[in-house]
Formats: C-alpha cells, structure tokens, sequence
C-alpha cells in the first residue's frame, strides 16, 4: 500500500501560546527611547517561517521609522538556486528594501555567506553616505528571540572592520537580554584614510562611521494560532522545554512527510506517520538508549529537532509563500489583536504544567 503523510496535524488547543517575558517587554520600552537616535531599523526574521516570525508589535512601536528587513537563516530553508520564494518575500515588502542572508559557516556555503553579508554591508555604506553624519550612523536591529541577530551582527563586523566576535550567541533564546551600546561594523572615513585608495573611495563620505546596535529578541505577547506556536518553536525562538519536544518532533515529522520522506529513511524501514516508530528507529541506529535497551524518546526527539534545525534532516519553509501571504496574515492579526492579559493567563498555564511534571517526576 502506499504511503499517505497525514494531510493535517491533530488539534492543539492545549499548547501554551505564549512566551513573552520581562527583558522582552522592558527590551520594547527601551528600543522605543533610543528611536530619536537611530537613523535606521534592521529588522530580522527567520526565512523559514516568513510570516510567522512576523512581529506585529515592531509594527507598532517602531511605526514611522525608515526600515530594513533582513530575512536570515536563508540557507536553512531550501537551495540558493531557487529564487522563487525571495522574489515574493520581496514583493510583500515593496518598497521597504529586503536582503537574505545566510547563516551557515559549512564548508561549500561560507561563500554564499559571505556575499549575502557584503551586500548587507553595501546597503548600509550607501545609506550612511547619503546621510552623512559626523557622529556616526546609528542602526537598531530588532527581531523575535533566537532569529539571528547577533550572528548578523558579528558577522558584519567581521566583514566590515576585520574585528572579532562581539555579540554572545546560542542554540536556545535568551542569550541577548539587554540593548548594547553601539557596535562598530563599517569604518569612518578617518579609519579609511590609513587603508589603501581603494578603501579611501569606497568609504568616502560615510562620516563617522556605522555602529550597530543589538536588542534582545521580542516574543509576542500571545499567539492565537498553535501551529504558529510550534513552528516558533522548532525554529528556536522558544525554550526547548516550553513544549514537549515528542510533540515538537511529531510537527516536524508531519512537515517532512509532505516534504521528502526519504530524509529519515536510514532510520526506519519506509515511510511512517509514527513518531514513537521513528524515534525508536533514530535511536537504536544512533545508540541513544537508556538502562536495558530502552529508548529515551524525550533526548532522541532533541536530536532530531537540532539536526533539523542544523539542516541534516531537511531544508524548507514551514510557511506557504504566495503573492497574498502577507497581506491574509495581516487581515488575520485584525482579529487577533496580542493581549498581555491573555500573555499573562498564558504564564500562569505553563506554570501549572511544570508544576505538574515536576510532580510525575
């Protein structure tokens, strides 16, 4: 018989839908202090998920501010090749300019890195040049947690001044917590004048310099939709044990199914709609089992979601692109305005949860 992958994933009304903490609200109120002194917004979202990773509160807050959307982890979501999905990402954004970038430092992709970070970097050069300011160029880059905003943001300084890592970064949200002072990416003209001539033209006219500064990631308050709030979570922005990771890996298994099944086919005998089947399978195959043989599905579903996450198990979008796509999800949030009153009972119902786990334990 053939194989049919499930055509929906089963209801997930009990999922908690919220992960807005302190740091990401006190994050807002300050990103909103310091917008008399930027001159330009980055904003970053995850290409994966290019709707979901969508923050309506940036809308909101930094409303008026002139923008750029940069759309990172390009890689991670299908071949440089296909240009398909960009072209209509950049479309919905018309005329906000929009950049991809590529996180991968992989052997064969540091290349398409590199590119993708220098064309960031021109962008910036020439909106410095025709702003010129003595004092220097100010950029706020903001997104929701664990997007990629301080790899972007080390990367361009690599890039534009040859300087080490500044911004701390990691697997899980969180690590940026407070708004940093401004960080250097692209030198003044007076650096310039003890470079070569071709430096010297390039950065004539960029004044001071361009300093970049780095926000912690801002959830949103709450999310009405639960597949939202998975896909949120299998792309990092949310703790690994806010959702039971058997369950984050049955969402992704459900994806890969109506992707490429034969992703996982080293671990199991053909096509399964099974989780239990696949995990047990990843695990005898990668030794990751318990006292007498027994499999531990809760680390192996882990695994799983980080070679996921790493690109070994899949490259692709969990978000349909399309023409109208930004346009329905934006009618959508008209209905679903973020409360920090439904954010609050959100808190209250994960509590209960951990309370509970703790107490199986």
């Amino acid at each position: 018989m053939a194989f049919v992958p499930r055509a929906a994933f089963p209801s997930l009304s009990h999922l908690p839908r919220s992960y807005f903490l302190g740091h990401h609200k006190s994050g807002l109120q300050k990103m909103k202090t310091l917008l008399s002194t930027i001159d330009l917004v980055i904003e970053c979202r995850d290409y994966r998920v290019p709707l979901t990773s969508r923050n309506p509160l940036f809308e909101a807050s930094l409303e008026g501010k002139e923008r750029l959307v940069v759309y990172t982890k390009r890689d991670l979501g299908g071949p440089p090749r296909d240009s398909h999905n960009e072209g209509i990402i950049a479309k919905w954004h018309n005329p906000t300019p929009t950049m991809f970038v590529s996180n991968s430092s992989e052997e064969g992709a540091e290349t398409s890195r590199k590119k993708s970070v220098q064309r960031v970097l021109d962008f910036l050069r020439d909106h410095a040049q025709q702003r010129w300011k003595l004092v220097g160029h100010r950029l706020l880059v903001v997104g929701m947690p664990n997007v990629g905003k301080s790899t972007l943001l080390n990367a361009l300084r690599a890039h534009g001044i040859g300087k080490g890592k500044v911004a701390k970064t990691g697997a899980q949200p969180g690590v940026t917590r407070k708004i940093g002072s401004g960080v250097k990416i692209i030198p003044s003209e007076d650096d310039a004048e003890s470079m070569d001539e071709a430096s010297k033209r390039r950065y004539k006219g960029v004044g001071g310099g361009v300093y970049l500064v780095d926000t912690p990631g801002v959830f949103i308050p709450y999310v009405p939709d639960a597949e939202a709030m998975m896909k949120l979570a299998l792309c990092g922005s949310v703790k690994d044990s806010i959702i039971p990771p058997v369950m984050l890996a049955d969402y992704l298994l459900y994806h890969i199914n109506l992707f490429d099944t034969k992703l996982y086919a080293e671990y199991v005998p053909g096509p399964t709609n099974d989780i239990v089947e696949l995990l047990e399978g990843i695990a005898r195959k990668t030794g990751r089992l318990g006292k007498g043989g027994k499999v531990d599905t809760e680390a192996t579903a882990l695994w799983m979601i980080q070679k996921w996450r790493n690109g070994a198990m899949g490259r692709f979008l969990f978000d349909k692109v399309s023409e109208e796509g930004l346009v329905v999800s934006k009618l959508a949030e008209k209905d679903m305005v973020p409360s920090l009153n439904q954010a609050r009972k959100a808190q209250r119902e994960i509590r209960r949860e951990r309370s509970k786990m703790r107490g199986q334990a």
